[in-house]
This record gives C-alpha cells, sequence and structure tokens, in this order.
C-alpha cells in the first residue's frame, strides 16, 4: 500500500492559517473602517499578536496589495466556476453579476490605487493577467454564442464592473441598486439597443433661421420654434390662462 504526502509540519500549518486569518481579516477591516486602520488594529481584530502580522506582512502597502491579489484570485476561481456550468452567455452575465456585488464597498481601495501611480506590483500584476485573461475566454464563448454584442471589448467589461460596483454601494436601496446593475448588463445584450437615440444639447439645437419642433404643455399642440429667443411653452393665450388657473388653484393660501 502506497503512503500518503507527508503531512505539513505544525509550524508551517499554523503559519498558513495565521496568514489566512490576517488576510480575511483585513479584507473585511478594510472595507469596514478604511485603509488608515493600522496593522495593530487589524492584528487585535484577528486575535493576534501584532508581531505575526509583521512578519507576514512587513507594510500595510504589501498587506493591501495581498487582500486585492487575494480578491482577484477569488474572482478568477469564480470564473471557473462559471464556465463549468452554465451556458456561454448566462456564465458571463452571472460572472459579470458576481465580480460586482464582491466588489461592492471596496471603491474606497480601488480609489487608493488609481491615486499611487506605483501599483499595480507583481503580486497584484500577476493577479491582474489571470483575471483578465478569465474574461477573455468567458466574453469569447459568449460573442460565439451570440449572447452578447460583437462590439464589447474585455476592457469595457473590466470598466463596466467598476461602475456597477460603484453604482451598487452607493445606491441606498440595495435591491433597487442590484436592479440598476442588472439593467445596465442587460445593455450589452444584441438587439438590447437598436438605435442610438439622439440627446438634445447644444449641437443638436437647431441653426440660426431654421426650426425644430416642440408641443404646448397643455393641449399637446404642435408648436414650431425658432431657434433664438425663448422656445414657447403653449400654443396661444387659451392654453397660457389655463395652466395659470390651474397653478392659482393648487397653491396654498397666503398667511395673513
Amino acid at each position: 500500500m502506497t503512503a500518503g504526502p507527508a503531512p505539513a509540519p505544525a509550524g508551517r500549518a499554523d503559519a498558513r492559517r495565521n496568514r489566512e486569518l490576517v488576510l480575511r481579516t483585513a479584507m473585511r477591516v478594510f472595507a469596514e473602517e478604511g485603509l488608515e486602520i493600522s496593522l495593530g488594529r487589524i492584528a487585535q481584530r484577528a486575535g493576534v499578536g501584532a508581531g505575526t502580522v509583521y512578519r507576514h506582512f512587513p507594510s500595510k502597502e504589501i498587506l493591501i496589495e495581498a487582500v486585492l491579489a487575494e480578491h482577484i484570485e477569488g474572482l478568477v476561481a469564480a470564473a471557473d466556476r462559471w464556465a463549468a456550468r452554465a451556458a456561454p452567455g448566462d456564465a458571463l452575465f452571472g460572472f459579470l453579476l458576481e465580480v460586482i456585488e464582491k466588489s461592492a464597498g471596496r471603491q474606497h481601495i480601488c480609489d487608493a490605487l488609481t491615486a499611487d501611480r506605483g501599483w499595480p506590483r507583481v503580486v497584484m500584476a500577476a493577479a491582474g493577467r489571470r483575471f483578465r485573461e478569465a474574461l477573455e475566454r468567458l466574453l469569447r464563448d459568449a460573442k460565439e454564442a451570440g449572447a452578447i454584442r460583437a462590439d464589447v471589448r474585455a476592457d469595457d467589461l473590466s470598466a463596466l464592473a467598476v461602475g456597477g460596483a460603484a453604482l451598487r454601494s452607493a445606491h441606498r436601496d440595495p435591491v433597487r441598486g442590484a436592479l440598476l446593475v442588472r439593467l445596465l448588463l442587460d445593455g450589452l445584450r444584441p438587439g438590447a439597443v437598436t438605435k442610438a437615440a439622439a440627446f438634445r444639447d447644444a449641437s443638436s439645437l437647431p441653426r440660426h433661421g431654421t426650426t425644430a419642433e416642440r408641443h404646448c404643455v397643455e393641449c399637446g399642440a404642435r408648436l414650431r420654434v425658432r431657434a433664438t429667443g425663448r422656445p414657447p411653452r403653449y400654443c396661444g393665450p387659451a392654453c397660457r390662462q389655463r395652466a395659470h388657473r390651474r397653478r392659482l388653484a393648487v397653491q396654498p393660501p397666503s398667511q395673513s
């Protein structure tokens, strides 16, 4: 009978457990209290000595990098799970939702990385490459299945995930925030947008001497409006007077 692998020395196993404990604690504490928290406070929350934290992570920057790399590696593993258990389109959109959900609340960490031009460092860069490769595989499979617009790129999805996480965190109602994220992702599906809508801005206003079409706010009659001057709101005095009487009717009586 062949003997199994020898167990790791007790000291080495304890060190691994302590490192994982510090990482999990730091991830939670950074999200709850911000990056200004000290390593001593993280050690206290983890229930280990400060020396244990410093032995594995000599500086806060090294700990932050390890926390983020751990987070990204978890997302890479999630991409593999989605690819194995779902159809290509469902795998991509399910993965993006999971990325946004797990990244919500970490915006201050992302902001800190953006402000520091020294990032990404070696560990983060390696994790980032693996994440991009996993995302590109899911995107390629979804395109081949016709489940996503053909013009979408991997960096589009990365940017959308960052924005979706910020939206998810900013909304006071978590249910509404999650709904908005799903609506955002639905715009990536083929046929979701059939025609680009024209936004009304200065460039879309008529040039001098031409006219634009508007409607009376009271009766809906068509108005012809010149490009210069204030655009009218009513088709004539009757509608203007009717609107004025309605405003007076809903105003509270003045206090004498």
